[in-house]
């Protein structure tokens, strides 16, 4: 929300004030912003130079917060432009623009309104050739870029500057556009005024010179007339590879529904045409188209981090562009996906991390936990950047202080403390520090499934040797018995770990394994009548006949669970 502090309570802005207020309760409410900003649009009957102070203020702190939220929405950086021009003039609104087209470089309407503004404002064409073609470099390439485009040369037209037209002509017919044709028109119409060391490069010039000797002598109207005959079939050829990309990109161009930004999800058939555009121009593009339409795609799927991690991915494997990708990761993280998906931060710090920025990568792990305390992805891979750069008692520091934290949730803590006994177990090789942690910890994570499961795991995978077989089942029978009578895990959890259990049982089990077995099945399996009492134990679903006398379907998904982990 806009900071109004300043405005006191004077009744004129009181509707803008409420609406600002009902930001507080949600801030990611597009619509209540909108009111917002069409509120401090209307003060004052409209903003003008001749509005006060306190107005214009407000209206421009709206606008501010607005757009650093949705900086993708262009037509609101177009109205904040016209409305600066009304304020304050030229000058201001250029900085609006500029802000608007550093924030969506890929919108051609906003390249297209820039530029006119610029045209109407400012009397030196060279700047204002300089600016236009920054936009050729932004959205030249863009499908439907023929708005910009025809503002390009209706500029060039009104200074008779016919040279540059052809020129701007001569690329624009190699861009598979949706209006290819008409600019091929142009450009042919145009040619045939223009001198022939214009038309083509002066290799491709020689070429057609050198064919043409040979074939005897000519008149010099008559080797002209040939030159541009060939020159002419030339850019025939040009025309029809043209027209092919176009009919190739029009499979998917027809498809996109909605080519803005907006903060409404997109349908799956919008994200699968994406998906397959993308698919295509990979394939057969140039860096420059794939990276172009990789832009235009995320200014639609803004939200969807799957775009995000696909660009990163394609943008590494490209020579000498770690900076590009640096980018794409600090786009994603601090614009556009939501803290609530934290795995695009993640991937971010451990790019940081292989470029040699391991401060970096920890201040990003840090950002996203002050944001998302306990979330034990995070930490978890902060506490492995911590093992692979300074050792592992490090990595346990790391995990010792979120756990100490008031901050981090106890289903966080219990996962977290898994986390601490496999990294003493797998990594640091001492089995019995990490059941010490275990057995410290059972009384305080009697809810976490984490906990539990890699107790019973750890137990389980110790190695067996003749000595240790009848010690080692026992430990691995308290923990199921204080999974099933001391723990506080929900029934389908309890379950689960005694599959776990009944697996091992059968599988490395003793003499009496087979009992304990058709007892826990029993138990777990069997009607209420002899299954062991739940409060919370479900209505029995009846067995179908061939599974009631049965064992191997419950082997099966014991297998299928433990396949999972």
């Amino acid at each position: 929300m806009a900071d109004l502090s300043f405005l006191g309570m004077d009744d004129d802005f009181a509707e803008l004030r409420d609406l600002n207020q009902k930001l507080f309760e949600n801030p990611d409410d597009f619509d209540a912003w909108e009111k917002v900003v069409r509120a401090a649009e209307s003060l004052e009957g409209g903003l003008n130079r001749n509005s006060s102070p306190s107005s214009i203020a407000a209206t421009r702190s709206v606008y501010d917060k607005f757009l650093a939220k949705f900086p993708l929405v262009f037509g609101y950086w177009k109205k904040y432009a016209d409305l600066e021009f009304s304020i304050a003039g030229t000058e201001a609104a250029e900085m609006v623009y500029e802000r608007g087209v550093a924030s969506i470089a890929s919108s051609v309407d906003l390249w297209a309104n820039y530029c006119a503004f610029k045209v109407d404002t400012c009397h030196d064409s060279d700047v204002i050739r300089e600016l236009f073609e920054r936009g050729v470099a932004c959205v030249g390439l863009d499908f439907l870029a023929h708005p910009f485009w025809d503002k390009y040369i209706e500029f060039e037209e009104r200074l008779e500057a016919f040279d540059r037209i052809f020129v701007i002509l001569k690329n624009i017919i190699l861009i598979p556009m949706h209006q290819y044709a008409r600019y091929f028109e142009r450009f042919r119409q145009l040619s045939q005024t223009r001198p022939v060391t214009e038309l083509v490069p002066e290799n491709i010039l020689a070429q057609y010179q050198t064919e043409l000797l040979a074939l005897g002598p000519k008149s010099e109207v008559e080797t002209e007339r040939e030159l541009r005959a060939r020159i002419d079939t030339h850019y025939l050829e040009v025309y029809n590879k043209t027209q092919t990309e176009v009919g190739a990109r029009w499979v998917y161009e027809a498809e996109i529904k909605r080519p803005y930004f907006h903060v409404t999800d997109l349908d799956e058939p919008q994200l699968a045409n994406w998906r397959k555009y993308l698919d295509y121009e990979e394939a057969n593009g140039t860096y420059e188209r794939t990276s172009f339409l990789y832009e235009r795609c995320l200014v639609t799927a803004a939200y969807y981090e799957e775009f995000w991690f696909r660009y990163a991915r394609w943008m590494l494997a490209q020579p000498n562009k770690e900076q590009e990708v640096r980018n794409i990761y600090q786009r994603a993280s601090c614009l556009f996906v939501p803290i609530a998906h934290p795995s695009i931060r993640i991937q971010y710090a451990i790019f940081e991390e292989q470029a040699g920025r391991v401060d970096v990568a920890e201040a990003i792990y840090d950002a996203i936990l002050v944001s998302l305390p306990g979330q034990v992805e995070t930490i978890v891979s902060w506490a492995n950047l911590a093992r692979r750069h300074r050792g592992i008692d490090a990595a346990i520091t790391v995990l010792r202080g979120q756990i100490e934290s008031a901050e981090v949730p106890s289903q966080a803590k219990g996962t977290l403390v898994a986390e601490w006994a496999r990294l003493l177990w797998k990594i640091k090789g001492f089995p019995d520090e990490a059941r010490q942690i275990y057995q410290a910890n059972t009384a305080n994570y009697l809810d976490v499934r984490a906990f539990w499961y890699g107790y019973l795991m750890f137990e389980i995978e110790q190695p067996f040797t003749p000595e240790t077989d009848t010690t080692q089942h026992e430990r691995i029978k308290q923990v199921h018995t204080a999974i099933s009578t001391d723990s506080l895990l929900p029934l389908p959890t309890m379950r689960e770990l005694t599959f776990l259990y009944m697996k091992y049982l059968l599988e490395r089990g003793t003499k009496e394994a087979a009992k304990e077995w058709l007892q826990l099945d029993r138990e777990i399996n069997g009607p209420n009548s002899v299954a062991a009492p739940s409060k919370n134990r479900p209505e029995p679903k009846p067995l179908a006949p061939a599974q009631s006398v049965e064992v191997m379907p419950w082997l099966r998904r014991a297998e299928d669970i433990y396949s999972n982990f």
